[in-house]
């Protein structure tokens, strides 16, 4: 009798294994198809053979170009340095004789002057006191002591920040175009003049980050020195964002990140900001994604509840251009109702999501109650690219310093972006400001 009730519990014990053993294995392969398109993985992850495509296959092909209606971007007539009168040779009938009918046409061609840098020699005197007889020297006049002036110095760190190239490529491109030999350790010297010279930027853009109404806020691995994980934070919005470098991604940075600022948050459902109690947009895209990912899985049940949730959210982006009438809003919320309490008690993955629906429910629409405000946190991920670029590229920095070069370029360069100014006048301005110890032009920082 003992003997059947120790075999009777081994098999249930079995059985129960079984059970989760399955239920495992279903979520490793759900992972195992998972891609861009249904995770938060990024899309550089994809593998090239399995890389997802963008179009989708039912539609007709685009055809390439732009679309029906687009403005163009015809070059720019230039104010000419040069000018040159071409004449019709000879008719077609042979004659030599044509009467002057002025101007129908204009054809530009913009080429390069060769390059030639200014160098300047301060030849340094000394003389003796015909009084006391010491030997006095001169010295370099003030502004000109580092040997590279504003604009050769602004060049190198728009070629190491904006663009991202290394001390090597820039030592390189000086080398070849300008025909400057300088040495890479020069090279570091000018870019930590630049991050000096930028800082007071960096602190007038972060203050008027702090003062709008809508900020986008997201975060990235970033790599110091012999592979030490630290985290690049962004903070921004359509006009300006700045970029901090922590050694952590806890609510203690984000806290540095947001100092005061108490306005309305676009990001997505990472914990940290979870407890935010002002007004939280939370950020559609990332909810699609996980809908997606579980839509493809094998079960039945949670690919019918992942279908359902992608169309209901998809809907709800795609209110941001169309806003619903009272109809139309009524019936997505009650669908929406309906699955949430359809799957709320499943304890597999559909009910983990409708569960963190019903959470965020609150955070789903703010963009339709608030003006200025988006449906995604897409700002943010398009702000952080160029530093994960920049990542991939220099696999991080080996310094405080470097830190403190990548947070005030990036933020610099992508508020000029934002803004739809060129960078390098102000990189100019700010580097002659700092050689010559005055006050660089903030103004259009200020009227943001």
């Amino acid at each position: 009798m003992a003997e059947d009730s120790r075999q009777t519990a081994l098999v249930a014990w079995l059985i129960m294994l079984i059970v989760a053993l399955s239920k495992r294995i279903q979520e490793l392969e759900a992972k195992v198809g998972e891609d861009s398109t249904s995770s938060n993985r990024p899309p550089s992850t994809d593998l090239p053979h399995t890389r997802p495509k963008r179009t989708d296959p039912s539609r007709e092909p685009k055809r390439r170009g732009a679309r029906k209606g687009h403005p163009g971007h015809s070059q720019t007539m230039l104010e000419p340095t040069e000018e040159h009168h071409v004449q019709p040779e000879m008719c077609a009938c042979g004659c030599l004789d044509l009467e002057d009918q002025g101007i129908f046409y204009t054809h530009q061609e913009v080429e390069l002057p060769e390059v030639k840098l200014t160098v300047r020699h301060f030849l340094l005197h000394k003389g003796r006191c015909c009084q006391c007889g010491k030997l006095n020297k001169a010295i370099v006049p003030h502004g000109h002591s580092t040997g590279y002036g504003p604009r050769l110095s602004g060049l190198i760190a728009l070629l190491s920040g904006d663009h991202g190239d290394s001390r090597e490529t820039v030592q390189r491109f000086c080398r070849q175009i300008l025909g400057l030999h300088i040495s890479i350790g020069a090279v570091q010297k000018v870019i930590n003049r630049a991050s000096r010279a930028i800082l007071p930027h960096y602190e007038a853009i972060r203050e008027r980050v702090h003062q709008a109404a809508v900020n986008h806020v997201d975060e990235t691995p970033w790599y110091q020195a012999r592979g030490q994980l630290h985290w690049l934070w962004v903070m921004g919005n359509s006009s300006a964002c700045f970029f901090m470098i922590h050694a952590r991604r806890t609510k203690e940075a984000f806290k540095q990140l947001i100092h005061a600022w108490e306005g309305i948050l676009v990001s997505d459902d990472y914990g940290t900001y979870r407890k935010w109690v002002n007004l939280h947009q939370t950020c559609l895209a990332h909810l699609i994604r996980k809908a997606k990912g579980l839509a493809r899985h094998k079960d039945p049940g949670i690919s019918r509840c992942g279908t359902w949730a992608c169309k209901e959210l998809k809907l709800l982006v795609a209110m941001a251009n169309a806003p619903p009438n009272k109809g139309t809003w009524r019936a997505f919320y009650a669908r929406l109702c309906k699955l949430i309490k359809l799957y709320r008690d499943r304890e597999d993955q559909a009910g983990q999501f409708v569960r963190s629906l019903e959470r965020l429910l609150c955070k789903l629409w703010i963009f339709l109650q608030t003006e200025g405000v988006e449906p995604t946190n897409n700002l943010a991920e398009r702000l952080l690219r160029r530093a994960v670029l920049w990542r991939k590229r220099s696999f991080g920095t080996e310094s405080d310093s470097g830190d403190r070069w990548v947070e005030r370029s990036l933020t610099l360069h992508q508020t000029c972006r934002l803004q739809s100014r060129s960078s390098y006048p102000v990189l100019v301005d700010a580097l002659d400001a700092y050689l010559n110890d005055k006050e660089p032009d903030l103004s259009w920082i200020e009227s943001l």
